[in-house]
């Protein structure tokens, strides 16, 4: 007879506690385990000004709507308690204050996740659902800044106080980045260093909030390796929330080309220009933390987890929230339930 599955998911931010809802509702015995105080302290580490990427109708997870006025955006902390109801509106089984220190593979072929209490776990299946935004990149660049400028990344990144007096330069534009050099732009003197091209769609059209014809066009949906998924996946646009080039201009972001050197308190860029800084804010994009999995053939050479749509080569390994899982709407909160009702279909069959 084969062993029944218990199933041990790692994280519970929003891809977590979908895999919850999911596995609740086949009713797979499981536990979420979480390294933070709180359900949706991840979020409250954020930029106090953060608000959600998708309105309030595209940021549910299954079961459960965010209340108030669905055209409109939450904000971090909103969101945040809203995650800490879900699970208990859901009885999901927590265990908070338990990060994961290894994950690796018994002689029986079980998974044992050994805390950093050392207390072990047993589970005969894993979804990892840490998400895709876990550590924060910081270019090698970085090393030519003296100590007198300030450095800071966008999770370390508060608000306009947590920036000393003096110019500041954000490096990525991105949608973070250009958030923050939006609400520093009255405070500080402020650069904002570009990278590649950046595509911005329209936040409305014909009315509508443009996450509605995306969602409804089935474009959120497309597969990965279809070939509106791979233009999306290559173009990646994000909606322009007042936060085009021009608009950023007008607040008075000095918008910049790419940082290529750094020394001392200068920074040099592409076009040879010049800027002396007082600190810099990385918002550059992020890179997994996978060290604390101890299972070769789930990592890929580089250190990011190999998956095909969430299914590591590992057997009974699996993902959620990962970017691009599945299709663009994967590391949005708007794919979390339809992949994790995804992964945990997978787990029924196999069981």
């Amino acid at each position: 007879m084969t062993k029944p599955p218990f199933v041990l998911v790692v994280g519970a931010g929003q891809a977590g506690l979908a895999t919850g809802y999911h596995l609740r509702q086949a009713c797979i015995p499981f536990v979420i385990v979480d390294g933070n105080d709180r359900i949706g302290d991840s979020w409250r580490r954020r930029y106090t000004s953060l608000t959600l990427f998708t309105p309030r109708q595209f940021s549910a997870l299954p079961g459960a709507i965010i209340p108030g006025n669905r055209e409109l955006y939450p904000t971090r902390d909103e969101f945040a308690d809203y995650l800490e109801v879900y699970a208990g509106l859901f009885n999901l089984p927590l265990r908070l204050n338990s990060r994961v220190a290894k994950l690796q593979r018994s002689l029986s072929g079980e998974f044992e996740a050994i805390l950093v209490s050392g207390e072990i776990l047993a589970a005969t299946h894993v979804v990892i659902a840490t998400g895709g935004f876990q550590v924060p990149l910081v270019p090698k660049i970085a090393a030519g800044f003296g100590s007198a400028v300030t450095q800071l990344t966008a999770e370390t990144y508060r608000d306009p106080s947590s920036v000393p007096d003096g110019v500041v330069l954000i490096v990525g534009d991105g949608a973070s980045g250009r958030d923050i050099a939006a609400e520093l732009a009255s405070k500080r003197p402020t650069l904002l260093a570009a990278g590649k091209p950046r595509k911005l769609f329209p936040e409305r059209f014909l009315g509508k909030s443009i996450w509605w014809w995306l969602h409804w066009s089935g474009l959120m949906r497309a597969p990965v390796d279809s070939a509106i998924g791979r233009l999306m996946r290559r173009t990646d646009p994000f909606p322009d929330r007042d936060r085009n080039l021009a608009s950023l201009a007008r607040k008075g972001v000095r918008l910049m080309p790419r940082l290529t050197e750094a020394a001392g308190t200068t920074a040099k860029f592409s076009d040879a220009g010049e800027a002396d800084i007082g600190s810099v804010i990385w918002a550059v994009g992020y890179r997994d933390d996978s060290d604390w999995v101890q299972i070769p053939a789930a990592k890929n050479p580089d250190g990011s987890f190999a998956h095909t749509n969430g299914v590591s080569p590992v057997p009974n390994l699996f993902f959620v929230g990962r970017p691009w899982q599945r299709n663009r709407a994967s590391a949005l909160i708007m794919g979390a339930g339809r992949d994790a009702g995804a992964i945990v279909k997978l787990i029924s069959e196999r069981k």
